[in-house]
């Protein structure tokens, strides 16, 4: 079960819950982001990175990472790739894939530990030739990542390609080559603007001990990793180039899914933000104000969380599914949903579920004028009792049986490159 699944649909069970939960939705968010986000200069990609530019992300976010602390040099998600690239089939391709993988895994510690990247001591940054080295590994090591979320996907990167084509000359060095100039520059200049700017400050106030990259959630029934947590901030990294649209309601939901899943307080987050790699901006928002403008009264925190958690467990691995295999199934989440329904007592405003003011005329039935018109916006959606039956997908009429994860790996050398 993936989060970015789940978030990609508004037909799924997690983003119907969220979509309820968060009846303000993410336009007062976006506009205190907006209003935070005062930036000059927006710095853009080469134009040699194209349809990489996930891949630059991922490599960026990776690198931020490791200034802050160097427990992991190699995140979960490459190392997965990795292991998984020696299952794909042809000319004994995978098994290269696999070794090489390895070796770069190992380069890369090695490096992460002699460059001492988290020592509070020396700059974010290191020095360009240094900077650039790293950067074609983590390029590399974010292909390999690919493999771990999306099988079909990693058919077409250059890693895939170069393997596939002539396993018997597919080595390490071969492997950091494929690296285009303009990827691994960019890289490096975001690597460089971080340096001058408040996530240099805010590594200078904290030690690593300090810092979780990476951090996962116990006990969590869903695939999610966030970017890092310094702190008790959540921080999370984004190297859009339109940085001003970047918090889309897709953002707002994963940052709170982020905060929901630590149901045990692991990493006492207080504070959730987002850090701007191409204009080095940093913004935040105490955890209360967050869940405030995102219209998450109806519950506090710790409600909130344990709400969550029953719906993950009561979806038996399907909150991010877009349609159910049987109509028992399509019922039985339907009623999981309607059973979760935050409830407005007596004299209680029904979208946000706080009191109503006191009023020497007629009876108020919303708090706020915002309510008032937010409500239209809700039962319409049927995210409020009174509206039209919240939409559930139809039961598909024939159950796929869909390859599992092996026989995804094995058809990808069987894509066109």
């Amino acid at each position: 079960m993936s989060l970015v699944e789940g978030l990609r649909s508004p037909r799924t069970p997690l983003r119907r819950f969220l979509d309820r939960e968060l009846s303000a939705g993410p336009k007062l968010l976006r506009d205190s982001y907006r209003a935070q986000h005062r930036a000059d200069h927006v710095l853009l990609p080469p134009p040699g990175v194209g349809t990489e530019a996930g891949t630059v992300g991922t490599a960026i976010d990776q690198r931020l990472r490791l200034a802050f602390t160097a427990a992991a040099p190699v995140d979960d998600a490459s190392l997965v790739g990795i292991d998984l690239s020696g299952g794909i089939g042809g000319r004994g391709a995978g098994l290269r894939m696999r070794a090489v993988g390895n070796e770069l895994a190992v380069r890369v510690t090695e490096t992460v530990h002699r460059l001492d990247l988290d020592n509070r001591v020396l700059p974010v940054d290191r020095g360009q030739d240094e900077e650039e080295d790293l950067a074609r590994m983590l390029i590399a090591a974010a292909w390999y990542q690919v493999l771990a979320r999306n099988a079909y996907g990693f058919a077409f990167t250059p890693l895939a390609k170069a393997a596939l084509e002539d396993p018997g000359v597919f080595t390490l060095t071969r492997l950091l080559e494929l690296p285009y100039r303009d990827l691994v520059a960019d890289v490096a200049a975001q690597l460089h603007k971080a340096a001058a700017g408040p996530l240099e400050a805010l590594r200078a106030r904290t030690g690593p001990e300090d810092c979780v990259g990476g951090p996962t959630f116990a006990g969590a029934q869903i695939t999610a990793d966030a970017d890092i947590v310094v702190d008790g901030l959540l921080l999370d990294f984004k190297s859009a180039r339109h940085p001003l649209a970047e918090m889309s309601r897709r953002t707002a939901w994963q940052l709170t899914c982020y905060l929901l899943l630590d149901v045990a307080d692991q990493y006492q987050v207080d504070t959730v933000g987002l850090y701007l790699s191409r204009t080095g901006v940093l913004t935040s928002w105490p955890v209360d104000d967050f869940l405030a403008l995102l219209g998450a009264c109806r519950r506090d925190l710790t409600e909130l969380r344990g709400v969550f958690a029953e719906l993950l467990a009561g979806c038996r691995g399907q909150a991010d599914a877009r349609y159910f295999g049987t109509t028992e199934e399509t019922e039985r989440i339907r009623q999981l949903l309607q059973r979760l329904a935050p409830v407005a007592g007596p004299g209680c405003c029904p979208v946000c579920t706080q009191a109503l003011p006191d009023s020497s005329r007629r009876p108020r039935r919303f708090c706020t004028t915002w309510c008032r018109d937010r409500q239209k916006v809700l039962r319409r959606r049927g995210l409020l009792s009174g509206g039209p039956a919240q939409p559930l997908p139809a039961p598909r009429k024939e159950r796929l049986d869909l390859p599992d994860d092996a026989e995804i790996v094995s058809l990808t050398h069987r894509l066109p490159r």
